[in-house]
């Protein structure tokens, strides 16, 4: 990645996402006027440091964005590899957010301004190739997506995210891969296996030794061997697996973990990529 554009709505988290990215190594500056973006770029990139870039572009930036399918266009056009990464939330949440920080939104009055500025970010919007949707992640969780996608800490490897995920809380946005695990039998309908999550042993048995969890994990292993090499001859370095159940406690769970130890498990085999885990829902929805 030569370039990372953080756009998105006031209070999404942009500035979550660009403190993360300046964590794993990022060169990041917020709110640059978008024509200066390339010599930005090239500035940055001349330095004896040269480093990715990230930068954030939001509506405060109106006069000029209707110039970014240029600017972006003419980047790309330098052989530079950009990315956009769109960062939103539901209104209801955003104002929730702003009601509780007591800022005042960038665009005037609540809850006008929001629909205001994702009219006036469609055309960054349209160029996205991650929308991350923050309305149930926490900061914490942001940041760890972030430094799972993008954080690659020189190894040059793939980063394969397996994700655990409730339906009721939405699908991850930033999945390449869903899996819906609901036809297995859930643990939640025990008793004593409800107040327990699939990382613990009694559920992840339960879930594990039922035929079709077999089943599905080979398939799942199948289907991840084969997409690997393939992303990688891309020229992306990181892929998104999503299980979903439910709520995201029992069954989604315990299958990312199984499907982890499948995907490491080949002795004497070069590593088919960086596997990362991360169950979004344990714990109940922030």
């Amino acid at each position: 990645m030569d370039l990372l554009v953080i756009s998105g709505l006031s209070g999404g988290g942009k500035s979550t996402v660009l403190r993360a990215l300046e964590d794993v190594g990022m060169y990041c500056t917020d709110n640059v006027p978008v024509p200066l973006v390339p010599q930005l770029v090239e500035m940055v990139h001349r330095s004896e440091e040269a480093r990715p870039v990230a930068v954030g572009i939001d509506a405060r930036d109106s006069q000029y964005l209707e110039r970014f399918a240029e600017v972006y266009r003419e980047l790309r056009e330098r052989g530079l590899r950009v990315e956009v990464v769109f960062v939103e939330a539901s209104n209801s949440v955003l104002v929730r957010r702003y009601s509780t920080t007591r800022r005042r939104h960038p665009m005037g009055q609540l809850p006008e301004a929001i629909d205001r500025e994702r009219e006036l970010l469609t055309p960054i919007r349209a160029e996205a190739s991650l929308t991350i949707d923050t309305t149930n992640l926490n900061s914490r969780q942001l940041r760890q997506l972030v430094r799972d996608r993008y954080g690659g800490g020189g190894s040059g490897r793939l980063r394969l995210a397996l994700v655990s995920f409730g339906f009721r809380c939405g699908v991850p946005a930033e999945a390449d891969v869903v899996l819906d695990t609901r036809f297995l039998a859930n643990p939640f309908e025990v008793d004593e296996l409800r107040p327990m999550s699939g990382l613990h042993e009694p559920v992840a048995r339960y879930v594990l030794e039922q035929p079709d969890a077999d089943a599905l994990l080979q398939h799942a292993e199948s289907l991840v061997r084969f997409l690997v090499p393939r992303v990688v001859a891309e020229g992306r370095s990181y892929l998104t697996v999503a299980l979903g159940c439910t709520g995201g406690q029992h069954r989604s769970v315990a299958l990312v973990e199984a499907l982890k130890q499948r995907l490491e498990a080949a002795k004497g085999e070069a590593p088919l990529a960086r596997v990362l885990v991360r169950h979004r829902d344990v714990g109940g929805t922030p």
